[in-house]
């Protein structure tokens, strides 16, 4: 029978999961091997778990049993186990069976399913993981339905069928319920499988994060070294839990290290221990995993360097060092970390290597770098900013982004995520992830290594074909605000994290500096905004001219943000003065916290502790998630600061004058009088929130542009938009036909259609493609154009000219048969031999503008639809966007307005604007097709002339191959590389 180790073996279905408590397991087939372990699990069942599962007291297993329960041909009768440590702590089975409920072989495609899980591992999802993996495993074997027999007390069990999401059938038989589960994956199953994953990784965090005790494991006796430092850290943060030293070299009996209590090894503690920093040589890292697993430790921090950044024999170490503490249900960051802090007042954990933890704040920041975390790290704490959670998960070879996108979307202390990466494992996950994340808060990452063609060295990840500019572009679909500095990582999230969405693109510009304003309103038209007319105080304005005119704008219905511009002003004595920070941050503050929520940004030089008094906050306010009210309709804000009653220096004259102003050009009511304190009438208090000060004009508006752009995003979320629906496609005869083409043994390379065949299959989905008929000499030349009527086309097919019109290979209208044979013999004189050149004849279409469209799939990504101009100029900008398939009819609009040569499709320079409703639609009939038919792995169309009213397929080619694996609709399963 087969064991790990014969090539029989379906090594492809073992897996690491997370399981609901946030600790993970191991699921892998039952072998010959597994006897002595199935009799020691099922030892440590209780009586009740075992009646329940064979109806009938069975307190033991008979040697017929276990052979039968570890025997197994993976294919009708498989069994699984879910392992800690190497033991047994549930199984599940099948038995294929006939209609009559017998033992049968393929073709019968239903089998009996049955569970056993220890009674300690109840209630931590073990069935519901199993019941995924089986699933799946009976699929690839034919089956198509589980049938059960479940006890009605055993309601749990029940529970685990009932909530799995398939169709089912119920029934109460002979003193049993029967269930009958239709295998065949549905939404609802798929949803139930993506909640359970959220919640059970967002707790694997939860657990790294907010742990009630913490080992520092490598603790040197004498100060200085890593294990001492973080310890040192970790105190100093005030954590509010149990801290260990841990030092082999302590001997037997309990010491103390910087005052707590010090340990040779973590089982020498006696007591719980929730996470370990491991500080150690690498070569004793997996000396320390075990002693942390066998004593039940939840998760590791792994500082200690020497893994997959040092070439592959540390690859393997690593590789190794996931296997271990997986084994042992434990989760891991890092190795080669920098470490982990979390703010929050009930944990203020410090287990990194930063010696000044940042202040309590709402951002909640993902590096993958040690070096940029610490940059990231000064810069935000320069600024003010604070944070909720940092991670620097350095190799990341278990806990990733993804996790922590699980674990800050519902986070309530977490209003902004930033993210610095250098690799993406699971794109499809990940834009998944944060396309639901970002439609609560926002989420900002800056990627690097973009550029250098190889994956940073520790980082390993799945190879995709897909170019960088296409995950960003997707990424961008799903809601990511994509920068391309840390410097703009930091810019946008102090904006993000302290004022509200804007509700538009019309930003208010005023100062006391014309010339800062004129840089502002240039900055502004660069990246898209609509901005206002300048509004110069001069250098004379105070700090309460300041304030009245920011009040007045943030008044003005025509304004959505403001940018307030300061320099040094000029006092009455006519020498330049630094300014008080202190004051005009105040009252920028005031103005800001009883008007209308908008954000407001500063713009400042050489004004000393203005950026300082900005950031600090009056007082610290839990706050619940901040909504745009634009989008949600209401602004939950706490109640703002009291205004300052200060009396402008020099009269009131400036504040009157910045009044006047934005009232003549608002709405023509009547402006509101400078703010004493009150609240403007009908707008809810605004929170005392920091605001974000800029060196440089253009750092601000593009932080700004920002929050413009992701608020439309989330407006626009709410209404995704449909799927393409059309009488006219054949579905089903489109599969038929598939079927037939790529016969029954494909390759696995895929195939590429005829031209036929193309349009054979195009034309089912109401995609006609123009016929063009080959012309191996003048004479057929002739005789196509006959058949075609004229006038024709006569372009050459050949690769290295076909859809370069640039390089002669095409002639248009040709109106007779003088005009085609005069033209085929300057095509061949001039370009070479008609064997070359593979010329074809085809008719003339409405002209109109040339366009492509491409449809591919990536395993890593997914299915991406493109869209450009056709072109050489097109192709060298690299001006083509992508959506991800299904795309909706508000993808489609947005694809064709996205690229940069979008004013050719709408009447650029006096042309007639073509019709981009049939484009849209083209792009959505590609859509079904790749998405109904994933054995369509390319599809593409070029050129497309779309003319003013209809297009033209001219060219298409289409590639089929088997459908590639979907790592995001299997069962879950942590990734390993």
């Amino acid at each position: 029978m087969t064991t790990a180790s014969d090539p029989a073996y379906p090594a492809h279905w073992e897996a690491d999961v997370v399981l609901r408590d946030g600790g993970t397991a191991r699921i892998r087939p039952i072998t010959t091997e597994d006897a002595e372990r199935l009799v020691s699990f099922y030892e440590q069942v209780s009586d009740e778990s075992k009646y329940y599962r064979f109806f009938a007291p069975y307190p033991r297993l008979s040697a017929k049993d276990v052979h039968r329960f570890t025997h197994h041909d993976y294919v009708d009768r498989v069994g699984l186990a879910a392992t800690v440590g190497g033991e047994f702590i549930a199984t599940v089975r099948f038995d294929r069976i006939n209609a009559q409920g017998r033992p049968a072989s393929a073709p019968a495609d239903e089998a009996e399913v049955a569970f056993l899980v220890q009674d300690a591992h109840q209630g931590r999802g073990v069935a519901s993981t199993l019941l995924e993996h089986i699933a799946a495993v009976a699929r690839e074997r034919g089956i198509r339905r589980f049938a059960a027999e479940v006890l009605p007390a055993n309601s749990k069990m029940i529970k685990v069928f009932t909530d799995a999401g398939y169709q089912q059938k119920r029934s109460f038989e002979d003193g049993s319920v029967h269930l009958t589960l239709d295998l065949e994956p549905t939404a609802e199953s798929l949803a139930v499988q993506r909640a359970r994953e959220h919640r059970a990784e967002a707790r694997s965090v939860q657990r790294l994060l907010a742990p009630g005790s913490v080992a520092v494991i490598g603790t040197g006796r004498a100060p200085g070294g890593v294990g001492r430092t973080v310890l040192r850290n970790l105190l100093d943060a005030g954590f509010t839990g149990r801290a260990y030293a841990v030092n082999r070299a302590l001997g037997d009996g309990p010491g103390e290290l910087d005052g707590v209590p010090a340990f040779s090894s973590v089982g020498a503690i006696g007591e719980p221990v929730d996470l370990a920093i491991i500080a150690v040589p690498a070569e004793r890292v997996p000396e320390a995993v075990a002693d942390c697993g066998e004593h039940g430790v939840q998760g590791l921090v792994v500082l200690s360097a020497d893994y997959a950044e040092s070439g592959p024999h540390g690859r393997e170490r690593q590789r190794e060092l996931v296997r271990q503490a997986r084994s042992y249900g434990m989760r891991l960051i890092g190795p080669n970390a920098f470490g982990i802090i979390n703010t929050a007042a009930d944990v203020r954990l410090n287990a990194s290597l930063a010696p000044e933890p940042p202040p309590a704040g709402r951002i909640g920041l993902f590096t993958q770098s040690g070096a940029i975390g610490i940059a990231l790290l000064s810069g935000l704490y320069r600024r003010g900013a604070g944070l909720s959670t940092f991670i620097s998960s350095g190799n990341r070879a278990d806990v990733s982004g993804n996790d922590f996108l699980q674990y800050w979307y519902e986070d309530p202390d977490t209003d902004v995520v930033l993210l610095y990466l250098e690799s993406i494992g699971n794109p499809r996950k990940f834009t998944r992830l944060a396309r639901r994340t970002a439609a609560a808060k926002p989420v900002v990452v800056v990627k690097g290594a973009r550029h250098s063609g190889s994956t940073p060295p520790g980082h390993a990840v799945p190879v995709t074909r897909v170019p960088d500019a296409t995950v960003s572009a997707l990424l961008r679909q799903a809601g990511v605000i994509l920068v391309g500095t840390v410097t703009e990582l930091v810019d946008a999230g102090l904006l993000l994290a302290g004022q509200p969405l804007p509700a538009g693109p019309r930003v208010a510009i005023l100062g006391n500096s014309e010339s800062l304003g004129l840089l502002t309103y240039d900055a502004c038209l660069s990246e898209g905004l609509r901005p206002l007319k300048p509004l110069d105080l001069t250098t004379g304005a105070t700090p309460a001219d300041f304030r009245a005119a920011l009040a007045a704008a943030l008044a003005d219905e025509e304004c959505d943000a403001v940018v307030v511009t300061a320099i040094p002003w000029v006092g009455e004595n006519g020498a330049v003065e630094s300014g008080d920070g202190q004051v005009l941050a105040e009252a920028l503050r005031a103005a800001a916290a009883a008007s209308p929520a908008k954000p407001v940004a500063v713009v400042h030089v050489e004004i000393g502790g203005l950026a300082e008094a900005l950031s600090a906050a009056a007082r610290t306010v839990k706050r619940p998630s901040r909504q745009d009210p634009a989008l949600a309709g209401t602004n939950p804000q706490d109640p703002a600061l009291s205004g300052i009653n200060q009396a402008p220096r020099g009269g009131p004259s400036l504040a009157r004058k910045a009044l006047g102003e934005f009232e003549e050009r608002g709405s023509g009511g009547r402006a509101p009088s400078p703010p004493t304190g009150g609240q403007p009438k009908n707008h809810p208090p605004r929170e005392a929130t920091r605001i974000p000060a800029y060196p440089a004009a253009e750092r601000a508006v593009r932080a700004l542009a920002e929050a413009v752009r992701y608020g439309q995003w989330r407006r626009q979320a709410a209404d995704p938009g449909r799927v393409g629906e059309y009488d006219d496609i054949d579905e089903p005869g489109t599969a038929a036909l598939i079927e037939r083409l790529l016969g029954p043994a494909p390759d696995p390379r895929g195939t590429t259609l005829t031209a036929a065949d193309a349009e054979e299959l195009l034309g089912r989905y109401g995609i006609p493609v123009r016929p063009a008929l080959p012309a191996p000499d003048a004479a057929q030349a002739v005789e196509a154009a006959r058949r075609l009527g004229y006038p024709v086309a006569l372009k050459t097919t050949a690769p290295h000219l076909r859809h370069r019109p640039d390089l002669g290979g095409v002639r248009l209208d040709l109106a007779d048969e003088h005009q085609l044979a005069r033209a085929y013999a300057e095509l061949t004189a001039s370009l070479g031999k008609p064997g070359e050149l593979k010329p074809v004849v085809q008719a003339m279409v409405p002209r109109g503008v040339d366009t492509v469209v491409r449809a591919s799939i990536d395993s890593a990504v997914g299915a991406v639809l493109s869209f450009g101009l056709a072109g050489a100029a097109s192709e060298l900008l690299g001006d083509t966007a992508h959506r991800l398939i299904p795309a909706t009819d508000r993808d489609a609009a947005e694809l064709l307005r996205s690229i940069r040569t979008a004013p050719l499709l709408f009447g650029w320079r006096g042309s007639a604007p073509v019709d981009t409703a049939a484009l849209e639609e083209l792009l959505l009939r590609v859509s079904r097709l790749v998405d109904d038919h994933p054995e369509v792995v390319a599809v593409g169309l070029e050129p497309v002339i779309v003319a003013q009213r209809g297009l033209s397929v001219l060219g298409a080619h289409v590639r089929l191959a088997p459908p590639p694996a979907r790592n995001d609709l299997g069962p879950r399963r942590l990734p390993s590389y």
